[in-house]
């Protein structure tokens, strides 16, 4: 490599950056001038061919091929969307709605009075038709009730009740459920959604209790004991007060009756 560099015979050097570096550090070493390198550097870079422009497009089309590709996705989107949304609205809006009622709506027969009319037209109206048998109304003909209640719908023939009959009973006429010697007891101040489910899965309790109910649970197994509503409920197990706020989060109260050495105690789960 050396002998070729002081005869100047590059020719088995590839590459032209390696060429200089060669060059650079050997004529420093053996100290030749810098700008004698450099100029010898100089002789032997290529020169670079000058960049010629052999066409030209118009601001149109460039503008049309940059934006073509968006604009095709956009009406694709448009094409497929605008159906769809148009189809769930109509969909939607074409719904037959009029026979939902709210929980506190009037009975069907009494929506379905008809406006007082004149004396006069009532008295030519009884002359020359008798008057009409009395509408029935149908089961399928009756409103349907939205509820938000947290317990299965009931069945068939419990529907056909009346809504009287479905309330809870008198605080006085429940009795303890469940058998056990250890005893739980919820006083709510308020209405209350309770679950009260036992070691194996069956549930003593599971629903919306009315204001002011005091019911006991009975068991010698643990119970899981949820209160949906626990502001000022209050519970006691075998006579002992439970802190409620202890196992409260937000406004519900989860805690477990906890049968340890024969004797009962709220724990948390």
């Amino acid at each position: 490599m050396i002998r070729q560099l002081e005869a100047g015979e590059y020719g088995g050097i590839d590459y032209q950056v390696y060429l200089a570096g060669y060059l650079t550090k050997y004529g420093r070493y053996v100290g030749v001038d810098e700008d004698a390198i450099q100029v010898e550097l100089a002789r032997m870079t290529p020169r670079q061919p000058d960049l010629v422009v052999t066409g030209g497009v118009s601001h149109s089309r460039y503008l049309l091929e940059r934006y073509v590709t968006a604009a095709t996705y956009v009406v694709l989107t448009a094409v497929i969307v605008v159906p769809m949304v148009w189809l769930g609205v109509r969909g939607t809006l074409d719904r037959d709605m009029a026979r939902l009622a709210p929980l506190d709506a009037a009975p069907v027969a009494q929506q379905d009075a008809p406006a007082p009319a004149s004396s006069s037209a009532l008295v030519a109206t009884t002359e020359s038709k008798p008057a009409p048998a009395p509408e029935t109304h149908t089961e399928d003909q009756q409103p349907l009730l939205a509820s938000m209640a947290m317990f299965p719908p009931l069945d068939h023939s419990a529907s056909k009740a009346p809504l009287a009959s479905a309330a809870a009973p008198s605080p006085a006429a429940e009795a303890a459920n469940g058998v056990g010697a250890h005893g739980l007891t919820l006083s709510l101040p308020s209405a209350s959604w309770v679950e009260v489910t036992a070691s194996d899965g069956s549930r003593l309790e599971y629903g919306i209790l009315p204001a002011g109910t005091q019911k006991s649970y009975r068991s010698d197994k643990t119970l899981d004991v949820r209160i949906g509503n626990a502001a000022g409920a209050q519970a006691t197990i075998d006579g002992q007060p439970v802190e409620i706020d202890t196992f409260r989060r937000a406004n519900v109260a989860r805690f477990r009756v906890d049968i340890h050495d024969g004797k009962a105690a709220p724990v948390s789960y």
